[in-house]
């Protein structure tokens, strides 16, 4: 037994011998550097390195390896691997936008159009250059209206600028009648243009969006995960609209507000979602907050449900994905945008312990040492809140437990108190294996 392991807490470790591969410490691969590395070194795993032909069971990796490897890949019955194969239909911007029109289109034709309003939660939006001319039927329509251009493929705000004149992008268009002209020429990027938020919600005058954190298990069926932390991420400059050229203001990637020249890398410009949570209810009330909430988990399971359908589920694959919401000033959230690969690098001590105990908590619900019953409503920081249907609570968490009018099993920005919950819970599953087993 490894150092690491006798370390573990006591309800963390198991006085009989597990079934499956836990007989053995849990092989595993990780494609990155960084606070995924040091949890899985943490938990007492042996790491697989390089081009090693020494067998895995867990391969934290990166997109370019499933493209490459999964479909020629076997794999026994035990391997988990933190993609599944066609991620991309949820996030790349513009097959998320196709894939959210089109279930819109199917709602609005089945049930009407009062339901499909339930899924205008992200905006007006097009691909370039395949829908140029119908963007330019949309811009005629709507004079003076500022529109924001995103590469598909990009994260950390690379290629995003802002326009109100069609001019603008006089540039990047002209590139595309360039290459229809000449073959050998690079195709030009594939952008969406959206209908940009004009009037978000402020905190001290600066605009932020919000990152959760959704794990997906399974998509036949749906399962899905929400975690109770996130953070808000504000600009470095107050907004305004009078200068639609200045990133500070408008983008509030940290790739980005970290490069202002006043920023201070001790403060950042992060809050945690509980901390936004309090904020909203003080300013608002906790009803607002309650349906501002609701819109949330909507976003989520909708956006999920968009891509059911389409998305080749694997048994072996799970989902860790960043979810991008903005507020606007009647606090109706949007959705912006969902990352496969949401950041694991820690930016500051705070952000270090949020995704150390995020990580930790995709791992437990992973469970890859089989100490869980299958049947958990909540592990660590995870609620469940779809399992093939909306997952009803038992009660609330703490700060949430007077909220009686939750019926999901939704907590977002409720207090995390993962390291007690799962000693709660691994003594449950515990005792119930074990009553079984007699």
């Amino acid at each position: 037994m490894s150092k690491n392991t006798k370390e573990l807490p006591r309800y963390l470790t198991r006085d009989r011998k597990p079934k499956g591969i836990i007989d053995r410490p849990v092989r595993f691969k990780c494609s990155l550097q960084n606070t995924i590395l040091d949890l899985l070194k943490d938990r007492g795993w042996q790491e697989v390195t390089g081009d090693s032909n020494e067998v895995w069971d867990f391969y934290w990796c990166d997109v370019g390896w499933m493209k490459e490897y999964f479909d020629h890949f076997y794999m026994e019955e035990h391997i988990k691997i933190s993609h599944f194969r066609n991620h991309y239909e949820l996030t790349r911007k513009n097959l998320m936008v196709k894939n959210l029109k089109r279930i819109r289109k199917q709602v609005e034709r089945e049930q009407g159009k009062l339901e499909a309003q339930r899924w205008d939660f992200f905006p007006t939006t097009y691909e370039l250059p395949s829908e140029y001319h119908i963007f330019v039927e949309e811009f005629k329509k709507n004079p003076n209206t500022i529109w924001i251009m995103k590469p598909v493929a990009k994260s950390q705000g690379k290629g995003i600028f802002l326009f109100r004149r069609l001019k603008d992008i006089t540039d990047w268009k002209k590139g595309e009648y360039q290459t229809q002209m000449d073959p050998n020429r690079e195709a030009p990027e594939t952008y969406v243009v959206q209908r940009y938020i004009e009037d978000p919600y402020l905190i001290g005058g600066r605009k932020f969006d919000l990152r959760v954190y959704v794990l997906v298990t399974s998509y036949v069926p749906l399962k899905a995960w929400l975690y109770r932390s996130g953070f808000a991420r504000l600009s470095n400059s107050r907004f305004s609209m009078d200068s639609i050229d200045d990133a500070y203001v408008h983008l509030t990637n940290v790739a980005i507000q970290k490069t202002a020249p006043d920023y201070d890398p001790e403060k950042g410009c992060k809050w945690s979602m509980q901390q936004l949570r309090q904020f909203l209810i003080a300013k608002h009330g906790l009803e607002a907050v309650k349906v501002m909430m609701r819109k949330m988990d909507e976003i989520f399971i909708n956006s999920l449900l968009s891509v059911q359908k389409v998305m080749i589920n694997d048994k072996h694959c799970f989902e860790l994905y960043g979810y991008d919401i903005m507020l606007d000033a009647q606090l109706k959230p949007w959705l912006i945008e969902v990352n496969a690969s949401p950041s694991l690098t820690a930016s500051s001590k705070e952000d270090y312990d949020l995704k150390y105990g995020l990580l930790d908590d995709v791992v437990n619900v992973i469970d890859m040492e089989n100490r869980l019953t299958g049947k958990e409503k909540r592990i660590g920081g995870f609620d469940l809140i779809w399992d093939d249907g909306p997952v009803l609570t038992d009660d609330g968490g703490i700060d949430c437990v007077k909220d009686t009018s939750y019926t999901t099993n939704s907590f977002l920005g409720c207090y995390n108190d993962r390291k007690r919950q799962l000693k709660q819970v691994f003594r449950a599953a515990h005792l119930a294996k074990g009553t079984k087993k007699d």
